[in-house]
């Protein structure tokens, strides 16, 4: 993951790849609950302060990361067999404030519920799959 952030044009905002990736780093362990300053206390951080302004200044392009992910995707599990996988999902939502939520049809919940909808395109291979790109489903309108 180091290389790819190494490598990205998809980031900025004053906050160092190095700090993105002890981010990205921290969030894989098994943990029940990840704050900045665990995080920070992984990476060897005295205060999470280089976290927190990851989160809240620096600007990266979603687009941009996914091309770069892709990429290395492509790179990596490169394979003329492979297949491509389209998977709806939905999310169940208390509230009404996250991105896209509305009372919809869900599948999971087998009734109209508060929920997200989206769907995501990955990528299959002998050697290995990753998420290529994701869509955001709104009433039954691609975002």
């Amino acid at each position: 993951m180091a290389g790819v952030l190494a490598r990205s044009r998809a980031g900025s905002g004053g906050c160092s790849r190095g700090t993105a990736a002890e981010f990205v780093a921290g969030l894989l362990p098994d943990l029940e609950v990840k704050t900045c300053r665990q995080l920070a206390e992984q990476a060897g951080h005295a205060r999470p302060n280089a976290m927190h302004r990851l989160l809240y200044r620096a600007v990266w392009g979603a687009d941009a990361v996914r091309d770069d992910l892709r990429q290395v995707g492509v790179d990596r599990f490169g394979d003329p067999d492979a297949i491509l996988v389209v998977d709806e999902t939905g999310d169940l939502k208390k509230g009404v404030h996250s991105v896209g939520v509305q009372r919809q049809y869900m599948g999971t919940a087998g009734r109209i519920e508060n929920a997200q909808a989206g769907v995501f395109l990955g990528y299959a291979g002998r050697d290995g799959r990753t998420l290529i790109d994701r869509m955001r489903v709104s009433a039954g309108v691609v975002d």
